[in-house]
């Protein structure tokens, strides 16, 4: 097996750039078979903006993977060609957050005061509270907010690019969940977080998954020829789009797995990338 690494910072779209172009330019790497957009950052106690003036998380977790996804897309749709339609796959490695969140379409970089917005964008503030933050109404940035509305929008990305993908070019998109691991996620995490979620674990609420189960998920994602693009079903929009435990899960909130939602996000991508992909 021969690797070879890339050095990829997702917060910049200057260094994704560079690297997607870095990638291209392999020859001798003609087809990308499988892309897992898997890296992120979580729980930054205060609000931080990237080099592109964008929060944090949002612009590592999810403009970073969509953005060099996009670039790539040759070597994706060239591994198509010589494929079983859905066996090339692009998978978004998400969390538990699109099964309680949405997007905070009005107010993306976190400037406004939480009660102040659309009540459908409001934070779930119990959730909140129980993650150690005090009067989640009264701010703007909460930590885990700003982790939550990047991994809804892993999902809404797989769907938005399935409808662009799949019919077309036979590239299957997934989103999942893979479980709990002890990594070091939240190393940025405020002491009241961290404190909370020692809480989490003393009580039973949460438990940790090893290594290798934590990565089954993402492999039954990338590899399981049993999955297809998402459809309508008992009323679920997009099922089969989010997977938890090596399942397809009907857990997601509606506003993690809607159409109208993924169309969004995909135009505002777009914006704040400044390019356009159509193939």
């Amino acid at each position: 097996m021969d690797y070879r690494a890339l050095k990829l910072d997702l917060s910049s779209q200057k260094a994704v750039r560079d690297a997607a172009a870095t990638l291209l330019s392999w020859n001798d790497v003609p087809e990308v078979n499988i892309l897992v957009n898997n890296a992120a950052v979580m729980n930054l106690p205060e609000r931080t903006l990237s080099e592109d003036g964008l929060e944090m998380q949002f612009a590592t977790n999810h403009i970073g993977h969509f953005l060099f996804t996009c670039l790539i897309m040759p070597k994706l749709i060239k591994a198509a060609e010589n494929s079983p339609k859905g066996a090339t796959r692009v998978i978004n490695v998400s969390s538990l957050s699109p099964t309680r969140a949405g997007m905070r379409w009005s107010d993306i970089n976190f400037e406004k005061i939480n009660k102040t917005l659309p009540k459908e964008e409001q934070p779930p503030y119990a959730m909140h509270k129980i993650w150690g933050a005090v009067e989640p109404e009264e701010k703007s940035y909460l930590p885990l907010e700003g982790y939550n509305q990047s991994k809804v929008a892993n999902v809404l990305f797989s769907i938005a690019a399935n409808k662009r993908l799949y019919e077309k070019h036979g590239i299957l998109s997934i989103a999942l969940h893979p479980g709990i691991m002890q990594t070091e996620l939240s190393r940025y995490a405020s002491p009241e977080t961290l404190e909370a979620i020692r809480g989490f674990f003393t009580k039973g609420d949460l438990y940790i998954k090893t290594l290798g189960a934590g990565a089954s998920t993402t492999i039954v994602a990338a590899t399981d020829s049993g999955l297809g693009v998402p459809r309508e079903r008992d009323g679920k929009e997009n099922w089969g789009a989010f997977l938890i435990d090596c399942q397809i899960s009907d857990k997601a909130d509606p506003r993690a797995v809607s159409s109208k939602e993924a169309e969004k996000l995909w135009t505002l991508s777009e914006k704040l990338v400044k390019d356009k992909f159509e193939w």
